[in-house]
């Protein structure tokens, strides 16, 4: 069973080949929590700072397209190379702060307090996830998996395909830019999808990390690890500050 979020998917092959080479040390749950934390708290103050420093000028836009799309391209020679070294990680992590910096205050301009939603609701959901699976009620089976994958391919494709389309034409469709626009029901139901696909992805994941550390993965590739779970919480952000941008019109 594969998870759908491609950076622990990375593991789950590594995991097949890999047992503690060269006597390594095996990665533990608390070595995945801490280096999560770490990177949560390097994206965050690095937020902040871009929050307070970073001007609304016209070359904004601009900066965070550039920011967005090295964001993306980091994350994909991560996750494609399955590489479990700090330094690209923490770099996608300042990355990813500045760019949830910027945006955030221009939510928060037009809309106060949708910060604070938004993060509460982000960790609100992860931490619900967390309950579930370590309770056993929501369990990684084969069909969840490929019902999770297969909601959030869509949905990459759906947003890739709006947005070259808003680039072209300017229209918006399933997905809204503008922070003041018209919102009509598809846009709400595509973001409730997605969100529900974000949430139940951690499930998968939970069970992946799990099955890493059975399989005696070495301590390094607990940096890999957490930056999966760092993706998924900023991927679930970003659907739930839009979501509530859309309820606040």
């Amino acid at each position: 069973m594969r998870s759908s979020n491609p950076v622990l998917t990375r593991l789950d092959e590594t995991s097949r080949g890999q047992r503690r080479a060269g006597g390594a040390e095996a990665m533990t749950v608390d070595d995945v929590v801490v280096r999560t934390v770490g990177l949560l708290l390097l994206t965050g103050l690095t937020a902040a700072i871009a929050w307070v420093v970073v001007p609304q000028a016209v070359w904004v836009p601009a900066a965070l397209a550039g920011t967005a799309l090295a964001g993306l391209v980091l994350a994909v020679v991560i996750s494609w190379r399955g590489i479990a070294n700090p330094v690209p990680i923490v770099g996608y992590a300042l990355l990813q702060g500045l760019l949830l910096g910027v945006a955030s205050r221009a939510f928060e301009l037009v809309y106060p307090g949708i910060v604070v939603q938004a993060v509460a609701g982000t960790f609100g959901v992860f931490l619900g996830m967390a309950l579930l699976y370590r309770a056993r009620l929501v369990r990684a089976t084969p069909l969840l998996a490929r019902l999770v994958v297969g909601t959030l391919l869509g949905v990459v494709a759906i947003s890739l395909v709006n947005l070259a389309v808003y680039l072209v034409t300017g229209r918006q469709g399933l997905e809204i830019y503008s922070l003041t626009g018209e919102v009509g029901w598809p846009a709400y139901a595509f973001s409730v999808v997605a969100i529900i696909a974000g949430a139940l992805s951690f499930i998968l994941d939970f069970d992946l990390v799990e099955r890493s550390i059975r399989a005696g993965l070495p301590r390094r590739y607990a940096w890999l690890c957490a930056f999966g779970v760092l993706v998924g919480l900023i991927f679930l952000y970003w659907q739930i500050l839009r979501l509530l941008s859309y309820l606040r019109r």
